[in-house]
């Protein structure tokens, strides 16, 4: 009888040992999952995240496998649409992560409660269709402005500018020394529209509100306001580097890095970048400021959200892996693992940065209004054979920048490439 007891017994504890470590991750086969994304220059950084995910769950390893991010978009749908695609991937916010949603190859995440128990309304309004199926998990945010060289200023005896206006009179007075003043270029055409024009233009148009008055059409896309814009680019045209057209994003990173150019109009994605390319190099980063009279508005933009190939065959896995990102532990590292991206769920916006410098860029933001990039919601969704908002706002101000176009012209440019499509904007056509 004590025999069959013991047996028992050893049945039982045997049985309770498999379901804790199954539950735990031991005892179970190991799996690989494999993540797609357009950040090259984190691979060290994520993957210690990566890392404290699988300490805590020792079968699923993740690979990162990032893209060139100029080629990630056409990659990551070529890769998808012929089978091949990660099992999970880096989604860019509103259209293009939209996109591959609609035509089937993100899994939906509506039923993963610790999204809505871990994330605002707003900041899952970037990976929600229109008829509310989330498809995303709000990974990382990003902050716009601009990165100065503090020894240069100090040389100079100028003070962060708290206005446009004396921004200018910077960037006049660092020219006459034979300092480069603005460090950006726009052999890459995106920078002078994602990095230059996003980042000036809430300044002078105003926050969310007044977005959504052009997004709704109370407003043309040619007022005042937008014209001021591109005046706006006009004004610092002067203060670039010497045939801007040929300096490259690269280029303008090194320009600053080097002490040849004295101001940057960037974003927090650099700050990981600056610190190990230069670790001695005195820098800091101020919010674009706006004209006298109005408020300053810092561009802060929900950068990336992370989903599931839908056929993936770890879904499973794939789920346990987002579920973990909302924990405040994955917060904590990503936001000191990867400076200057910022985690977007509730437990993020309280934490503590370790790195001062992606701690300063956060806290340009402080007691001010912040937007997301102005094209992004809306004005990407162009139909086929029509020029979205982002190429449009980006051709109007890289026309500015060279000299092709006035502001008034390039207002006129956005308002009339828009009406060929965006319905909003029709009761302006004359």
């Amino acid at each position: 009888m004590k025999k069959v007891r013991l047996v028992v017994f050893l049945l039982v504890l045997i049985s309770l040992i498999s379901i804790a470590a199954t539950s735990t991750g031991f005892g179970a086969d190991k799996v690989t999952l494999t993540i797609g994304s357009w950040r090259v220059d984190d691979v060290e950084s994520i993957g210690k995240v990566l890392a404290a995910f699988t300490q805590k769950y020792p079968n699923i390893q993740i690979k990162f496998n990032p893209t060139n991010p100029p080629d990630y978009n056409a990659v990551l749908r070529t890769q998808l649409t012929g089978g091949s695609g990660p099992d999970l991937m880096y989604l860019r916010s509103f259209k293009i992560s939209a996109d591959l949603f609609k035509d089937g190859f993100i899994a939906p995440l509506t039923d993963m409660t610790a999204l809505k128990q871990n994330y605002t309304e707003g900041n899952l309004s970037p990976w929600t269709n229109d008829k509310g199926v989330i498809y995303g998990l709000p990974f990382m945010a990003v902050s716009h402005g601009i990165y100065y060289n503090s020894n240069l200023f100090k040389k100079y005896k100028i003070n962060v500018p708290t206005t446009w206006q004396q921004l200018i009179i910077a960037a006049k007075k660092l020219k006459a020394a034979g300092i480069i003043p603005f460090a950006n270029g726009s052999k890459e055409q995106w920078d002078m529209n994602e990095i230059v024009f996003m980042n000036l233009l809430p300044d002078f148009i105003g926050g969310r509100s007044s977005r959504l008055e052009y997004e709704t059409g109370k407003v043309p896309f040619n007022d005042a306001k937008m014209v001021a814009a591109f005046q706006a680019i006009k004004d610092i045209a002067p203060y670039l580097p010497a045939g801007q057209e040929g300096v490259s994003y690269y280029d303008a990173q090194q320009l600053f890095l080097l002490g040849k150019a004295a101001m940057f109009f960037g974003g927090s994605w650099d700050v990981a970048i600056f610190e190990k390319a230069a670790p001695d190099f005195e820098w800091g980063v101020f919010a674009t400021p706006a004209s006298v009279g109005r408020k300053t508005v810092v561009c802060f933009h929900p950068d990336c959200g992370i989903g599931i190939n839908k056929t993936s065959k770890f879904q499973k896995e794939a789920r346990l892996f987002l579920e973990w990102l909302t924990t405040k532990q994955a917060a904590q590292i990503l936001a000191d693992e990867i400076p200057g991206f910022y985690p977007l769920s509730k437990t993020g916006a309280a934490l503590k940065i370790k790195s001062a410098h992606a701690s300063q860029f956060l806290a340009i933001s402080n007691g001010k209004e912040t937007d997301l990039r102005f094209d992004w919601p809306v004005l990407m969704d162009a139909p086929q054979g029509k020029t979205d908002g982002y190429n449009l706002t980006q051709n109007a101000a890289l026309a500015v920048a060279k000299g092709a176009m006035t502001p008034k012209q390039a207002a006129d440019f956005v308002q009339d490439g828009l009406e060929q499509w965006y319905a909003p904007t029709q009761h302006f056509k004359k």
